[in-house]
């Protein structure tokens, strides 16, 4: 068999890269564990700890002296997968294995993960309030057997963020005040997932003008499409430091009401490290027969533009005992529309591959109850749109639907300079059917998720 290494190089390559690297970065709310327990309804109101630094700068005003937040949420995770069909490519049909069942067994990609929080804020003077806040507003993190049903899809995906962001509110009058913060942020990412040694070996043939039942008549060891005894695999990993910025407003429209308005920018990441591909035996001896530098460890870059967002809150309080809150939040996922990846080796070529993210809304309400000077109490629920619009575009990476928080938390002051808040969520989510068809290989992982999410926060708040 003779094949021309350019055109099967680049062959190869444009149907290998083009999706298998998915986008795996979604907002994570968890940012303060006294707005957990509300499901952060009026996060951006209610100003009543440094958290405030995260939801809305401008509520720094209303801090007095210097205070510390230290916080932390464990998000425990259960998402089974329930296999329902998936298929091979249809257009390898005539070779072993195509438009037939891919096999594999069902798994659950979810891990336990722990996020931290600090907070850092210190009155100035009675117009100016500094504060500092440390977050991760990103993040997933998943992980598949590399033997599973959606292999080709997806195994690892974790994406991890740290935000660094000083900020200051100025006190305009007793009612005004407005707020402004910029972001240095760091992210990391990794994604991996199997390649179908045998699915690459007849697309590159094919593309070449050659003969593909070189590929499945046992000349390189290949005997099947799907086969998990011939996958290699590939994992990419980069990361980058860029920046960003929030503002933020808030209005007492009375004693007893309040309006907050914040906005926190996107953030465009160009993200740089390695690809490095893992070949499995037989794929070694069909790119040693054609002569290829295919599939060989190289650098690589990706954009990844991160989403802003605006959120308006609401927090008035009815009498000594009981407040009530609202929030909406906007996010503009549609800005997640593709991922580019360049790279190093020339002879892979760039990468395009659409995500066709939309924008999404979160709704929430809440209550606290103020029981005495020690002991409050709250509670809310919340309605987190999803920004994935169809079983088509979901990705076992990031398996998601519309989904209800229903929240309960306490908070309680043991001295005048310590204080601790505790808060518990349960997330409900909707029926979540995926029917994704991967560009690499063009097989289809169609089945269904049984998604529950719970999550724990505490935090320390010291006064000085």
């Amino acid at each position: 068999m003779l094949l021309n290494k350019r055109v099967f190089a680049v062959s190869l390559l444009a149907t290998l890269i083009t999706s298998n690297v998915n986008a795996s970065g979604f907002a994570i709310a968890e940012n303060s564990a006294s707005g957990m327990g509300s499901a952060f309804a009026g996060a951006s109101a209610i100003a009543e700890d440094a958290s405030t630094t995260y939801f809305n700068p401008a509520g720094l005003s209303k801090l007095k002296g210097s205070q510390m937040v230290f916080a932390g949420h464990i998000v425990s995770v259960s998402s089974p997968f329930t296999n329902n069909g998936s298929t091979t490519n249809a257009a390898l049909a005539p070779f072993p294995g195509g438009n037939a069942a891919l096999l594999g067994n069902n798994d659950d990609g979810s891990t336990t993960a722990f996020i931290p929080n600090f907070y850092y804020a210190t009155e100035l003077n009675d117009k100016w309030t500094f504060g500092l806040g440390m977050t991760a507003p990103f993040g997933q993190a998943s992980e598949y057997s590399d033997t599973w049903v959606g292999r080709y899809h997806a195994t690892e995906s974790e994406v991890t963020t740290l935000n660094i962001n000083p900020s200051a509110s100025y006190k305009v009058d007793d009612k005004l005040s407005v707020g402004f913060g910029v972001s240095v942020q760091y992210i990391e990412a990794t994604l991996s997932n199997q390649l179908d040694s045998t699915a690459i070996c007849i697309a590159a043939v094919l593309a070449a003008a050659g003969d593909p039942t070189v590929c499945v008549d046992n000349t390189f060891g290949m005997t099947a499409v799907g086969d998990v005894a011939t996958d290699s695999s590939l994992s990419l990993n980069g990361d980058d430091w860029s920046f960003g910025w929030n503002f933020g407003l808030l209005y007492d429209l009375s004693d007893q009401t309040r309006l907050g308005l914040a906005y926190r920018s996107n953030v465009k990441h160009t993200l740089k490290g390695v690809a490095d591909f893992t070949r499995s035996a037989q794929m070694n001896a069909f790119l040693t027969a054609v002569g290829s530098n295919a599939l060989t460890d190289t650098g690589i870059s990706a954009g990844v533009d991160l989403p802003e967002t605006l959120s308006l809150s609401l927090q008035h309080t009815v009498n000594a005992k009981w407040s009530v809150l609202a929030d909406v939040t906007w996010t503009k996922w549609s800005r997640f529309d593709k991922l580019v990846i360049d790279f190093s080796n020339p002879e892979q070529p760039t990468s395009t591959t659409p995500e066709n993210w939309e924008n999404s809304l979160r709704y929430s309400l809440g209550v606290n109850y103020q029981a005495d000077t020690k002991w409050i109490y709250r509670a809310g629920i919340a309605l987190d749109e999803t920004p994935i619009p169809s079983a088509e575009d979901m990705t076992p990476r990031i398996p998601d639907s519309d989904r209800i928080w229903l929240s309960f938390g306490f908070g309680y002051t043991m001295s005048d300079s310590f204080g601790i808040d505790v808060g518990y969520s349960h997330l409900f989510f909707d029926d979540m059917v995926i029917n994704n068809t991967d560009a690499s290989f063009g097989h289809t992982l169609t089945g269904s998720y049984d998604v529950s999410v719970d999550l724990f926060s505490a935090q320390l708040n010291w006064k000085f």
